[in-house]
């Protein structure tokens, strides 16, 4: 059975319901030639959400994406690292002690994966060359465009330890599309950057180019796109990497004074409730007083892992444009085979 079949099937209410009902939005969404912004928080890369994700991108469905500093370069620390990461599934019933031994072996935690710090060093390598490059010819890059520089580069080829196709970053950079990083320097490529700053091996920090360039860069780019077709947010998580992207419409209403239009579509998958200032679980209508939304807008919430929600997501809206697309193709066929047949028909 099918994802589509599946979900379709059974998932009739609750969160399940929600999901499959945001799936749809999504798939519709598209069809009216809207264009989607995912936003990614958490350890998703670690997750490996690639495997789901590079498809939707590759298949036109991800228009830009903005992320943690972790999760872009843990997209790559798997891409090459994969067969040496380890796992430790009874990670809840870990001690002090046994996270000692994992780090006397070589390993950093995410949850139940420990990734080996050699992996980190190895991009870590590659991208100070690249770094340092850009501060002796005095040029300045987004952090994506070094992700991007090094995947062009042929860096990866032969080294990947899981298909290049699992890669959402590769997928994101094959589709030219932007990778806004805010607050990068809250990553471990982003730690290495400022201590190569500091012991003199990169020339400065200014070869990276600023959050609040981001942010102006983000800001062309929705006001001008919004012009032309509706945009939505699909979130996972909460935090920096999704409010970042979701203040953009509020810097063009109260700060540039500009008209334009709010988010036209939007999905929250978090496990946080809505208490105590919790951002993961900031509801779509508190969203309404900062014109981020309307109330009319579509808008999902899904109170669950986003690990298990995600993919399944992915998966159904991808099975959707594959089954249009077959479809689409089948009528430009049988159209070509009668327009022939005419042709043939009035030579005769």
């Amino acid at each position: 059975m099918s994802v589509v079949s599946f979900m379709d099937k059974h998932y009739k209410h609750f969160n399940a319901r929600e999901m499959r009902a945001a799936a749809q939005g999504w798939h519709e969404f598209c069809r009216n030639n809207g264009k989607m912004f995912v936003s990614l928080a958490g350890a998703m890369s670690t997750a490996e959400i690639g495997i789901s994700l590079a498809p939707v991108i590759r298949a036109g469905k991800v228009h830009a994406i903005t992320c943690t500093g972790a999760n872009i370069e843990e997209d790559l620390f798997n891409l090459v690292g994969n067969s040496r990461y380890k796992l430790q599934p009874k990670w809840r019933y870990l001690t002090m002690e046994d996270d000692l031994r994992t780090r006397e072996e070589g390993y950093n935690r995410v949850t139940d994966t420990c990734i080996p710090e050699d992996v980190m060093i190895q991009i870590h390598e590659a991208m100070r060359a690249l770094w340092a490059e850009a501060a002796i010819k005095e040029e300045r890059y987004f952090h994506w465009e070094y992700f991007y520089a090094l995947i062009r580069s042929g860096f990866f080829e032969e080294k990947n330890d899981v298909p290049m196709e699992h890669s959402w970053v590769t997928a994101a950079c094959e589709m030219n599309i932007p990778i806004f990083t805010p607050g990068m320097e809250d990553s471990t490529l982003g730690n290495m950057f400022c201590a190569d700053v500091m012991q003199g091996l990169v020339g400065s920090h200014n070869v990276i180019k600023s959050g609040t360039e981001q942010f102006e860069h983000l800001t062309n780019w929705y006001y001008d796109n919004q012009k032309e077709a509706d945009i939505g947010f699909f979130q996972i998580g909460g935090g920096i990497a999704g409010d970042f992207a979701m203040c953009v419409i509020p810097g063009l209403v109260f700060d540039h004074e500009r008209v334009c239009k709010c988010w036209k579509y939007f999905c929250h998958i978090g496990d946080s409730t809505t208490s105590y200032g919790s951002y993961s679980g900031c509801p779509a209508n508190e969203k309404v007083t900062w014109y981020k939304l309307e109330p009319d807008t579509p808008n999902f919430t899904i109170n669950s892992d986003a690990s298990i929600v995600a993919p399944l997501i992915f998966s159904y809206v991808l099975e959707k444009h594959s089954k249009e697309e077959v479809a689409n193709a089948t009528v430009r066929d049988v159209a070509g085979t009668l327009k022939k047949s005419q042709k043939k028909s009035v030579n005769a």
